[in-house]
């Protein structure tokens, strides 16, 4: 049994700003239709997942298996991945925030659920805006919808419809997610302290602390360099030649 087909994206003119959303969904007894809307301040992701919401409320009554093809790894990686983490600890992300859009999140699920095991669907990726004909389509009627104008939206028959919308790339897998890269930690060069005129030098952190810690009118400061360390002296009027340590 052929899948039924699903195209959606999501375009924003700013981000946050005027948003539009566009869906193509093809089923497989040859009909064609094509969704998209519209609202006056939200965000590409939001976009993005409102197109695959509401092509799959649009084909509640057909039975079957599903592709979608969307280009937004937020969305394939929130429905596939993520959500499960955020289920668990009650719609909390690892660090302990609100979930963004979690609304739509379980709004989605709920879909997917409400289609149940029998009617599986599976989410594939296609890069944007390198020409395959679906993921053109879509973003054009989301950019018309996020641009305030009303596309004409094709519903018929699929031997009448003009976009060759089963151009599909041969690879659809979600491409590896990028490491987040740690940047080296860099020592200071120096912590300096300054009460009553009088200026101090520390090796770290916990020693500069000791001393202005609770003291009225105490300054502080880390320094990267030599030069930065003479600069910081010389903006509170103290010669590097007077700090002890």
């Amino acid at each position: 049994m052929f899948p039924i087909l699903i195209f959606c994206d999501g375009a924003t003119s700013g981000n946050p700003g005027p948003s539009g959303w566009g869906a193509i969904v093809v089923l497989p007894r040859g009909e064609v239709r094509e969704l998209g809307g519209r609202e006056a301040n939200s965000t590409n992701n939001r976009m993005e997942m409102t197109g695959a919401l509401e092509a799959l409320r649009s084909i509640r009554s057909e039975p079957g298996p599903v592709s979608i093809y969307t280009d937004s790894t937020y969305v394939i990686r929130g429905i596939t991945q993520w959500i499960w983490g955020w289920r668990s600890r009650g719609w909390k992300t690892a660090e302990g925030k609100e979930v963004a859009n979690s609304e739509l999140w379980k709004a989605l699920a709920a879909e997917l659920a409400q289609r149940g095991k029998e009617n599986p669907v599976d989410w594939r990726y296609v890069r944007g805006h390198v020409g395959v004909p679906g993921n053109e389509r879509v973003d054009a009627i989301a950019v018309e919808f996020s641009k305030g104008r009303r596309p004409r939206l094709y519903s018929g028959p699929l031997l009448g419809y003009e976009v060759p919308v089963h151009d599909i790339p041969e690879n659809t897998d979600l491409p590896d997610q990028k490491p987040i890269e740690k940047k080296e930690k860099i020592a200071a060069y120096s912590y300096l302290s300054e009460i009553g005129g009088i200026a101090e030098r520390h090796a770290d952190w916990a020693s500069c602390e000791k001393r202005v810690k609770g003291r009225s009118g105490a300054r502080f400061k880390k320094a990267m360099s030599e030069e930065e360390e003479k600069k910081i002296l010389s903006a509170w009027g103290i010669p590097a030649s007077k700090v002890r340590g």
